[in-house]
């Protein structure tokens, strides 16, 4: 598994769930270490445009999307499972709800005036100006939610996580699903990243000790590499063979047509490229880099969006 190589930054919230991830499979990896704003050159020479922090390579295949990560990983090493049977279809719509509404919650709080001083206490004005607006850029203008309502939220999803902890060691149950890595990153934020933040904990001492125990699965094993030898590695390898997974066809876009995807919300930048396969649950476009080579790029259906390229 050290094929596999990680493009992530250690601030990074989702990119702490894949790693986490390959702690509880005990799987190794390659780090590589990619800027926390734009301009991302490397990035985009894999993905063609898409940005959002981490991306997964494995040889000339670019996976983006966490869930699309994570249902990669369970694939390569399926015990032990992110998606135990009982539980499986539930579990993700948590993971789902984690991602797309506490994530930008956190947030918000987490990054309210004393909580982004102390983040980025260590940045020059110009460095943390840059990346204010590249974050604005990402959610499209939108100004981000008010501390004090951010607070409110983030105070009754807490208590909602607690509820679920009450009467097991993990959200789900006796054992870890996928529930709580999507669960796990934004509260690991808070907790370690924005101490001075990390009293609305105190409410609900099961979350707090609930992260503790999430940490010891560690992040596995991993050795660093540069960006550069990771475009070498694209280039040298020839994409997966999707020719023979089966075809549904939602959009009547027929296979080998130009098309660009982009996510349904944050981090809007579009990927252009052929369209190769459209299964239940993913969508590849092949596209060609002179320093990346021929890839192909994958991305969930749920949470991006398809459209004929007319460009």
């Amino acid at each position: 598994m050290s094929n596999i190589i990680l493009h992530h930054y250690p601030l990074s919230p989702f990119a702490e769930k894949v790693r986490l991830i390959f702690g509880f499979k005990k799987m190794q990896w390659q780090s590589v270490i990619i800027p926390m704003y734009m301009p991302k050159p490397d990035v985009i020479a894999l993905t063609g445009g898409h940005r959002r922090t981490p991306l997964m390579q494995v040889g000339a295949d670019i996976y983006c999307d966490t869930a699309l990560i994570s249902d990669v990983l369970e694939q390569m090493t399926p015990t032990p499972t992110l998606y135990p049977e009982a539980v499986k279809g539930a579990a993700r719509i948590v993971a789902q709800w984690a991602d797309t509404s506490v994530f930008p919650v956190a947030m918000a709080y987490n990054f309210q005036p004393s909580g982004a001083a102390h983040v980025l206490a260590e940045w020059n004005p110009e460095d943390i100006k840059v990346f204010v607006q590249d974050r604005a850029s990402m959610r499209g203008g939108a100004p981000r939610m008010p501390a004090a309502d951010a607070e409110g939220m983030y105070r009754s999803y807490l208590r909602r996580l607690a509820n679920m902890l009450d009467h097991h060691p993990f959200l789900m149950g006796d054992a870890p699903s996928i529930a709580d890595f999507s669960v796990y990153h934004p509260t690991w934020y808070t907790l370690r990243k924005v101490a001075p933040l990390a009293g609305i904990f105190d409410a609900t001492p099961n979350v707090r000790a609930w992260i503790e125990r999430m940490e010891k699965f560690g992040h596995g094993t991993h050795t660093e590499i540069s960006s550069t030898q990771s475009l070498e590695i694209a280039k040298q390898a020839t994409p997966v063979d999707v020719s023979k997974e089966p075809f549904i066809d939602l959009h009547g876009i027929a296979l080998g047509s130009k098309v660009v995807i982009t996510a349904e919300s944050f981090g809007l930048e579009p990927t252009h490229g052929e369209l190769m396969a459209a299964t239940r649950t993913r969508i590849t476009v092949r596209r060609h880099d002179d320093r990346a080579g021929t890839v192909h790029v994958h991305f969930p259906r749920v949470g991006f969006i398809m459209k004929k390229d007319e460009s």
